[in-house]
């Protein structure tokens, strides 16, 4: 990976364009091969160009929180199933619910097909899930907020502060874990598990200290604070962003609905986006911002944002012209085809055309 090239860290943007291609692929698709290729496409990609910062040790978290919504889902189907015919693999005393709950029952026989409808619907959505995981822990949050536009600054900040959550508390337990074991912690598997109490107080007292240090650091850099702007202005600018918005959800409403008008559909859609556009624009001179080095779009950043949609324009398509391998049911045997495994199969191209990041690049050396 970035063999022969200058170690730098890639565009956040582009990570996450990635990733949410491959969260549109695994979203078009039940087959637990095809979700299994993109799981590990996205181990390995992860394995590979993720840096040393602390976010970058967050993907083993979501991988675990994958596994506990695959089981989650399957117990979920035991507890509410048990009318779906196919073969019993075991049988639950049912429980009778009154006649305003008609067509749910409680436990009852579990049958293979409900185990193997559950199996898959939790795979798709533990694919999800780690999919955005890998691009927290490939992204770097920081300059992802600088990415974003003037406008989206404020949001951009929000959003940046909540999906960084994850990385700060997995970098908190793995600090205060390396402590506790420096002070003669528990032993073995069992005693640490007893020993999560523990933590909990460290971690929660070390997320306080780091939301009082972000709060003096934003305060410090003027978050918040907004250019001169008249009150004409400002109203312009919140009916362009309403219209627009309007504008967007007729447009779609009318490509959904077959019966609505078709000059609801594209046209509305168009205007609403100029609109909402043009608000975001005005909205944008009201903050006051510098960058400092910019970061820039080149060859890898656009190799990688191109894998992860051609990923999900591959599954896009594969569900809408073979239905059979995307979504192949419980009743047959998932089959692949090989247009499902190229889809799936491009979403790795990053292994190659990504930078070694920078502090990867430290870390080989001093091995070496």
């Amino acid at each position: 990976m970035g063999a022969g090239r200058l170690a730098r860290d890639l565009h956040p943007v582009a990570w996450w364009v990635w990733a949410v291609g491959l969260a549109v692929a695994a979203s078009c698709t039940t087959n637990p091969w095809l979700l299994l290729v993109l799981l590990g496409v996205v181990t390995l990609v992860v394995l590979t160009c993720r840096s040393d910062q602390p976010w970058a040790r967050s993907f083993r978290l979501y991988v675990w929180l994958g596994v506990v919504v695959l089981v989650v889902r399957i117990l979920f189907r035991v507890l509410l199933g048990g009318d779906v015919p196919g073969h019993v693999l075991f049988t639950l005393p049912s429980i009778p619910l009154p006649d305003w709950a008609a067509g749910i029952s409680l436990l009852g026989p579990f049958t293979r097909e409900e185990l193997l409808a559950a199996t898959y619907e939790g795979l798709r959505l533990a694919t999800l899930l780690i999919a955005v995981g890998a691009a927290n822990a490939l992204a770097n949050p920081k300059r992802l907020m600088k990415s974003l536009p003037p406008a989206l600054y404020e949001i951009g900040t929000a959003m940046t502060v909540a999906i960084s959550v994850v990385p700060q508390l997995a970098d908190s337990a793995r600090r205060v874990r390396a402590a506790q074991q420096l002070r003669g912690g528990p032993e073995g598997r069992f005693r640490r598990v007893r020993g999560v109490r523990r933590l909990l107080v460290p971690i929660l007292e070390d997320a306080f200290d780091r939301s009082l240090a972000l709060a003096a650091g934003m305060d410090a850099r003027g978050y918040g604070r907004t250019g001169e702007l008249t009150a004409v202005q400002r109203r312009r600018t919140g009916a362009l962003i309403i219209g627009g918005l309007v504008g967007v959800c007729v447009g779609v409403y009318a490509f959904l609905d077959s019966t609505a008008p078709r000059l609801l559909a594209l046209p509305m859609l168009v205007l609403g986006m100029l609109l909402a556009l043009g608000g975001f624009a005005l909205a944008g001179r009201r903050v006051q911002r510098t960058r400092y080095r910019p970061d820039r779009w080149q060859l890898p950043e656009l190799v990688v944002a191109g894998a992860g949609i051609a990923a999900g324009a591959g599954m896009w398509a594969l569900q809408r012209w073979d239905t059979a391998v995307a979504h192949p049911g419980v009743l047959v045997r998932p089959d692949v085809s090989l247009l499902a495994l190229a889809a799936a199969l491009v979403a790795v191209l990053p292994v190659w055309a990504a930078p070694l990041p920078v502090t990867a690049r430290r870390r080989v050396e001093v091995v070496a």
